[in-house]
This record gives structure tokens, C-alpha cells and sequence, in this order.
């Protein structure tokens, strides 16, 4: 049976026709029937269809039989095309024997192509190059065809041109599957050894895992051992994705299905882990498992007080589906209780925002977001800090080590001076580049997480037209002389606009957020001093001018004396207010942070 089965994965930059190439390839196969057929039929999320990204990974079986008259059992496990979720990509990756190479025809190789084909090359995966988009006016499938050729070491006439949305040459990619992608290798009559590439929560069968058996085989009254986590749980429910759900006796060596365990939340049931039976376990799990590790860091604050403990159920809920997602209690001053979240990137955090907005109606604010740094005492401990309010005073810090990333831009050579501008004023270096392609260039870089994180991506894309790429890995911590900015209003530090930088931009920060802060806190009765302060000295300060009514209205000629009186009483009075007086800031100024760094 198993040399009738493929299991293959598509891989592909974002938006060069993924979803729509597996619309098509279900079609053919008959998988789905036409009226039940709609666009992106494996991103069911709705953020997924908005945004045309795919966020979870996802799988289906199809049955093919091809030119030779054999039936085939096809496995297509759907990836994640964004490269915070490259960890689940390379989970995917690991329970495949091949990948589909689709590459837009009017973009041409992009770097995420460039670091899904090496994550797969690495997982020795048959590699079958596919051009899409061949029916587009702009589009030069000879051109993207000759720069795979050279990138693949292949005849360019090996590369199969295809229109998924038109369904031209689709059934090619179905008969390279059958004939170049191998069979699973695996031993049956081995101990179950089943590897998790994906799972989510359901309210009645618990986790269900996405599962793919490569050694051995699992069946209904079996009692299952995870291997990383230790949990032990009885399957509820064995099958296969046909693409919903279908519950079948049991899955055998090389298959790919699902097993609803029962178990109450994704923690016990990781991405990466490795199943097997608990009366007869494996001696060693699958390789490759790893915990993915938060990046990014923000506050979650309810706008409202009163929604405090829907957010903490609404976090609950989404962290039974992603485990991912982290987060823990914490109290700001001025925005009162809330949770300190950690993401794997900037996309992350923002799919997050949106759900909780979207499927729980919550109205919430998220704090800037920051990055993990270490920072080493003068008594030899080392501790991790994500909110620059947790940083020690300055006199017990030895060093502060931030993290940095390698990236890899992808840019038409036309960009190349804009590229390395840019980069240069983000503190990064240049660690290399090469040319994969005629007129693109892969340009590579070492780089502080916190300029990353702060809209590089965005500014890439506006100084190259769109054209260019980016792809990055976590490097090491590195030492550097960093400060905490931090603003005080009226006296009072506010934690929650406090930020870590380098000290060398720490004075033109604080300037641009006091200038900013200035316009956005309402006048009081009396002045309101806003600083902000740096390596435990003020480096700026504004004042918001004081509301003052008119005294002396009532005095019209007169001895100058009596005027003078007035005012004096005047600015006794103020002072006096000053000194009980409480400044309320505004939702807008905690946002200030963050379009501060939008522009």
C-alpha cells in the first residue's frame, strides 16, 4: 500500500498562487465536488482569505489515478507561507518526500522561495519547479523558468508552466507527483513513531493532531505517549482529511490523518512532537523538535476596565489553538491591569490583535512592542527582561545584550543603493552577498531584533516598489550600549512610554515623543511639565501651557498694584493645584510610541 501513497507539500513566496494551485488540484481529483467548491478552500480562517496569506498549516488526501491506470493515495500538507511560521513549515516539510516549487511568473524567485526550497532541500525533498501566473499580461514564464533552471542546476524545459486559475497544465503537476516524488520509506512492523506537524483545539474530541506515521501503525484502542511532553492520552477519533474530516479504524505507515486525543489543551500536544505507543514506545523520537521561541513582546491592555477577565478567557481560548502564543499578568501605572504577551513576529502580533477584536468583540490596546534582552548584573546573575519597566537600576547592570537577527534581502539590483542605505541606518552589517538570478541579488545582513521589529519590512517594500524580499533568523545576543528612555509627566515616570534604545538615538527620540506628547495631553489648570529622561539625566522637555482665566477683567484703569495682586493670587493658587493635581493622559498618547516609529 505504501508504495501507492506521495506526500508532498507546496511551497511558495506569499501570493503567488499556493491556495489557488491546491483549489485546482482538488478539483481534478475529484476530491471536492463542484458545488461544494469555493475559492481557498484550505484557508478556512477568514483573516487567511482577507489577507490571501495562509496562517495554519493544513492537509488533505486525494485520490489520483494517473496515466499508468494505478490509483495514488495523495498527501498535500498545506504550509504556512509567512516566515514567522517557519518553524510549522519545517514541521510540514519533515512529513513530505516532495515539494512543489510554484514560482509567479511575473515576480520571479523571492526570498522566502529562496528559504522554503533550502529549508526542503535540507529535509531531502524531491523538488518539482512549477511557473503559475503564466496567463498574466505581465508575465515572463521563459525568463522565471531559465532562473530556476540555474538555481536548480536543471534544463529549464524540466520547469512545468502553469495557470492554476485558469487550470492550464495543472494535471502535469499531478503526474510529476506520481512519477518523481518517492514513496514513504518506513518500517511497519517498527514501534509507532507518528510526527505532529500541526494541531488545533476542538471543544468535543480535545486536541486533534495532524499526524503523519512514519513507522508503525495506530489504531483505536491504543494508548498513545507523546514523547516530548509525556502526556498520555486514547485516541477519540482516527481519519483522514478528505479534506473535512473522516473517521477511519486506524493509519499505517507513511499516511497522514489526524488523531483527536482527548487532551485538554495544545501544550501537552506540541508542534514537532513525536507519538508513539505507550506499551511498546520508540526508543528515540523523530528529530527536529524544538519549542518556538516568542520574539516580540507587547502589553494588552482592555480599554475598558471591565473587560479585564473576558481578555484573560479570550487569550485562554486562542492559546488552546495556538501554543505559540505566551502571555502573563502584568500592572502598568497609567493603563492598569493587563497581560505581557510574547509572538514569534510582528505578523503574529498582528493576527492576534485582529482575533481578539474580530471573534471576541474585544476593544483592546497594544503597547509597542519590544524585544527579550539579557541583561548581565554586576553580581555575575544573568537575567531576561521584555519591558523596558523591568530593566534594574543603571548602577547594577554590568551589560545589556540585545538579540540579532541574519537576514537575507531579496531586491532587483536596480534597488541595490536604496537597500544598503537603509540598512546602514538600522545599525546593521553587511555580512555578504550573492547573485542567484540575473539582475536580483541577495543581499545578507546582521541586524539588531529591535530595529527589525521596527517597521523595516514596510520601508523595504516603499524604497524598492514592492520588489523586494526578506527572510531572517535568529543569530546570538550581543552586547551594546544601551539606555532606557524614559518620559515623566509632571514628575511622574509613565512605564507604559518607557522604551530601550541605543544611547546614541536615545536624544532625537526623546525629543520626536516629546513633541508629539505635547500636542496630545489636554491642557490643565495648571503647567504640565513632560521629559524625558536617558542614563539618569533629562534630555528634553515641553510644557503644556496652563488654562488660565482672565483675572483681571473685572480691572479696567486703576493702580497698576491691584493687577499685580491679582496675579499674584493667581499663581499661589496654581501652584497649590499643581502640587495635588493628577494629569489623566490619553489613550492616543500610549499610541504616539508606536506611529512614532511609523514615520
Amino acid at each position: 500500500m505504501a508504495a501507492h501513497i506521495r506526500n508532498f507539500c507546496i511551497i511558495a513566496h506569499v501570493d503567488h498562487g499556493k491556495s489557488t494551485l491546491a483549489d485546482r488540484l482538488l478539483q481534478l481529483t475529484g476530491t471536492i465536488p463542484e458545488r461544494e467548491m469555493t475559492e481557498q478552500v484550505l484557508d478556512s480562517m477568514e483573516l487567511e482569505r482577507e489577507k490571501g496569506v495562509t496562517i495554519k498549516a493544513s492537509a488533505v488526501r486525494m485520490s489520483y489515478t494517473a496515466h499508468d491506470g494505478q490509483t495514488y493515495e495523495l498527501n498535500l500538507i498545506d504550509t504556512p507561507g509567512h516566515v514567522d511560521f517557519t518553524y510549522e513549515v519545517s514541521r510540514a516539510l519533515a512529513a513530505c518526500e516532495g515539494a512543489v516549487l510554484v514560482v509567479d511568473a511575473s515576480q520571479g524567485i523571492e526570498a522566502q522561495t529562496l528559504a522554503n526550497l533550502y529549508q526542503a532541500i535540507e529535509a531531502d525533498l524531491e523538488i518539482i519547479p512549477v511557473v503559475n501566473k503564466i496567463d498574466l499580461p505581465s508575465a515572463r514564464p521563459d525568463e522565471v523558468a531559465e532562473d530556476l533552471g540555474n538555481l536548480l542546476g536543471i534544463s529549464p524545459d524540466e520547469v512545468i508552466r502553469i495557470s492554476a486559475k485558469e487550470g492550464t497544465n495543472v494535471e502535469q503537476v499531478l503526474e510529476a507527483v506520481v512519477q518523481r516524488v518517492p514513496p514513504p520509506r518506513g518500517e511497519a512492523d517498527a514501534p509507532l513513531r507518528a510526527l505532529v506537524f500541526d494541531s488545533h483545539y476542538d471543544a468535543y474530541k480535545g486536541v486533534v493532531t495532524y499526524v503523519r506515521v512514519v513507522d508503525g501503525r495506530v489504531a483505536m484502542n491504543d494508548t498513545l505517549l507523546m514523547m516530548a511532553t509525556g502526556a498520555r492520552a486514547k485516541p477519540v477519533e482516527i481519519g483522514v482529511f478528505a479534506p473535512d474530516m473522516k473517521p477511519i479504524g486506524e493509519l499505517t505507515t507513511g499516511e497522514v490523518g489526524y488523531i483527536a486525543t482527548g487532551l485538554k489543551t495544545v501544550h501537552d500536544c506540541r508542534v514537532g512532537d513525536t507519538i508513539t505507543n505507550a506499551a511498546n514506545p520508540a526508543p528515540e523520537p523523530l528529530p527536529g523538535y524544538r519549542h518556538p521561541k516568542p520574539m516580540v513582546f507587547a502589553g494588552i491592555y482592555p480599554v475598558n476596565a471591565d473587560d479585564y477577565a473576558d481578555l484573560r478567557d479570550a487569550l485562554d481560548k486562542l492559546q488552546l489553538n495556538d501554543a505559540s502564543l505566551v502571555f502573563q499578568p502584568e500592572t502598568s501605572q497609567a493603563l492598569g491591569f493587563g497581560f505581557r504577551a510574547g509572538f514569534l513576529g510582528l505578523f503574529h502580533m498582528e493576527i492576534i490583535q485582529e482575533r481578539l477584536e474580530r471573534e471576541y468583540g474585544l476593544d483592546v490596546l497594544f503597547t509597542a512592542p519590544s524585544v527579550e534582552y539579557e541583561v548581565v548584573l554586576r553580581d555575575g546573575s544573568t537575567v531576561l527582561i521584555d519591558s523596558p519597566a523591568e530593566l534594574p537600576d543603571e548602577g547594577q547592570i554590568a551589560e545589556i545584550r540585545e538579540p540579532w537577527m541574519d537576514i537575507q534581502i531579496f531586491t532587483p539590483t536596480d534597488y541595490y543603493g536604496a537597500v544598503m542605505d537603509l540598512a546602514t541606518k538600522r545599525r546593521a552589517e553587511f555580512t555578504g552577498q550573492e547573485y542567484p538570478a540575473p539582475h536580483r541579488v541577495q543581499l545578507n545582513y546582521r541586524i539588531p531584533l529591535s530595529e527589525l521589529i521596527v517597521d523595516f519590512f514596510d520601508e523595504l517594500k516603499s524604497r524598492t516598489r514592492g520588489y523586494a524580499s526578506l527572510d531572517y533568523q535568529f543569530a546570538e545576543y550581543r552586547p551594546d550600549d544601551l539606555v532606557r528612555l524614559e518620559i515623566l509627566v509632571n514628575g511622574e515616570p509613565v512605564d507604559a512610554l518607557a522604551s530601550i534604545v541605543h544611547r546614541k538615538d536615545a536624544y532625537h527620540k526623546g525629543q520626536a515623543l516629546i513633541t508629539r506628547l505635547r500636542k496630545l495631553i489636554p491642557r490643565q489648570l495648571f503647567d504640565v511639565a513632560i521629559q524625558a529622561a536617558a542614563g539618569g539625566r533629562v534630555i528634553s522637555r515641553a510644557n503644556v501651557k496652563a488654562l488660565r482665566k482672565d483675572v483681571l477683567a473685572k480691572c479696567y484703569g486703576g493702580d497698576v498694584t491691584r493687577k499685580k495682586k491679582l496675579l499674584e493670587k493667581q499663581k499661589r493658587g496654581k501652584r497649590r493645584l499643581k502640587m495635588v493635581g493628577n494629569v489623566e493622559i490619553p489613550q492616543e498618547a500610549f499610541m504616539a510610541v508606536l506611529r512614532l516609529k511609523e514615520e
